[in-house]
């Protein structure tokens, strides 16, 4: 049997505790055999040694994400149980270092993953990056957050936003009003990540002033874009022939961010993705860069990054039972083969 004393300092103790110790309360249910008793900043742990020395783990790395994240969640203190740690791969919210921009009203936004930051560096050495990953994961919204910055810093004189019209399982024609009110839907990630950065009456003017332009992949051709910051958002929805459109109109003082989720392409049967293929055909030119996030790295409600490895591990099923099918096809083909050979 051992008892250890562990002094809580440094941190806010309803962040640490939960409401109604809510968050302690998981860590006494994680292990019944160990008695935890707290009282303001000091907790006991009794029980047997290497049950002790357990429950102190879990408890000092908790107050350690607290530290550097100012929050944990109790799915955080789940994951944390269970082994893991739900912040390993999560930049300390309290370094400067890592604001790209402030916000409205003075907030700073920050790479919040490692793999955002590694996006942010790649973006300053290549002119032209590709921000490769699931939903969630902050490609959109770093990469506005970076044309912001360089539009504040007068790097760039204007911001060029774009996306695919492709319907999601859904009939753009169906939809009422006229070609503006359809095409806005499709857009207004990029509105709300830009309402996070500006004040609605600068916002205004530049969209006014078409310093910052919003509009659909199909109104880029024929153009040239130039002393712009331009970001191709959702480009998995773009064939070959529009990519090559796209990266086609970048002038001599432009810079360009192009995002893409792999897994969530929305064209139709008879067309194909052109970002998995210009990624391979670009990615050894100087000038272009590549940034891959994952599940890892996503930043929304606790529960998408389980979504997204359910959604993964489905597909994964789904193609092993196509490969299954596929060599029982052809085992069948040449079983008749040969039956008609002998015959």
């Amino acid at each position: 049997m051992s008892e250890i004393t562990l002094n809580i300092e440094g941190i806010d103790l309803l962040t640490f505790y939960g409401e109604k110790d809510s968050k302690l309360n998981l860590i006494r249910k994680a292990f019944p055999d160990v008695k935890i008793t707290s009282r303001g900043n000091t907790i006991k742990i009794s029980g047997e040694t290497k049950d002790t020395q357990r429950v102190r783990e879990k408890l000092e790395l908790m107050t350690k994400v607290i530290k550097e994240h100012e929050k944990i969640s109790k799915q955080d203190v789940k994951e944390i149980i269970n082994g893991g740690n739900p912040f390993v791969n999560r930049i300390s919210q309290k370094s400067n270092g890592n604001v790209i921009v402030h916000g409205r009203d003075g907030r700073p936004i920050k790479a919040r993953t490692q793999n955002q930051k590694n996006l942010v560096d790649l973006a300053e050495d290549n002119d032209i990056l590709f921000a490769i990953g699931p939903a969630g994961t902050g490609k959109t919204y770093t990469a506005v957050a970076l044309a912001v910055r360089a539009l504040k810093n007068k790097i760039v004189k204007k911001i060029i936003l774009t996306r695919p019209a492709v319907e999601a399982g859904e009939s753009l024609g169906f939809l009422p009003g006229d070609l503006k009110e359809k095409i806005d839907p499709y857009l207004r990630p990029l509105y709300d990540a830009l309402d996070d950065m500006l004040p609605s009456e600068k916002l205004k003017f530049f969209m006014e002033n078409r310093v910052i332009e919003i509009a659909p992949l199909a109104y880029m051709r024929g153009r040239t874009l130039d002393n712009a910051f331009i970001i191709l958002d959702e480009a998995q929805n773009s064939t070959m022939t529009q990519l090559k459109m796209f990266l086609t109109r970048i002038g001599p003082s432009a810079k360009c961010i192009i995002t893409g989720d792999l897994t969530q392409i929305d064209l139709p049967r008879n067309q194909k993705s052109g970002l998995y293929r210009s990624l391979h055909m670009l990615k050894d030119i100087p000038g272009i860069g590549a940034a891959f996030l994952t599940t890892d790295d996503v930043v929304r409600h606790r529960l998408v990054k389980s979504i997204i490895k359910a959604y993964d591990r489905m597909s994964e099923e789904d193609q092993k039972a196509k490969e299954a099918l596929d060599k029982q096809r052809a085992l069948r083909r040449d079983e008749e083969a040969k039956k008609e050979t002998k015959d």
